[in-house]
């Protein structure tokens, strides 16, 4: 082998080889932000069962959150935090499991939905219904909701 074949095979193979030995598959990155944003959506619900879901939504949400509501139009922000901070949760417990979800090859933004109950503290009944919410990761890597919404009734 020729000297310049070999200066070539040096200044171009090497460097891309040593690239590749510590750049990470996005594909695992991936996997690792989905499994943490749906154990935040966990977490979520945890504390909506122990603490309330006024005190869930409040820890959760992104400062430009938004909430979908039936009969209302998308409460947004400053709007939607002042909204849950005025709500009563005392009468019910509210809870759900996420049942899947994705996320972006960026690992910054990413989806959940399930099924919640909602069970009044003062009768012997159940109410179902599914969700969605939009997640995006924080500065911090902590998962806050952007997006949070429901349909009441499912069989």
């Amino acid at each position: 082998m020729n000297m310049d074949l070999k200066n070539a095979l040096f200044i171009f193979l090497i460097p891309a080889l040593a690239s590749s030995c510590f750049t990470k598959k996005p594909e695992q990155d991936t996997v690792d932000y989905k499994a943490a944003m749906m154990e935040a959506d966990r977490a979520f619900s945890k504390m909506s069962e122990e603490k309330g879901m006024k005190n869930a939504l409040m820890q959760y949400i992104d400062s430009k959150g938004v909430l979908l509501r039936p009969n209302a139009m998308p409460i947004v922000g400053g709007e939607a935090i002042n909204y849950i901070s005025q709500g009563n949760d005392t009468s019910y417990i509210m809870s759900w499991e996420p049942n899947g979800g994705t996320i972006a090859k960026s690992g910054e933004l990413g989806y959940t939905y399930g099924v919640y109950s909602l069970k009044p503290k003062n009768k012997d009944t159940v109410f179902y219904g599914t969700y969605v919410s939009i997640w995006k990761k924080q500065p911090d890597g902590k998962w806050k909701f952007v997006l949070e919404t429901g349909n009441e009734g499912i069989e």
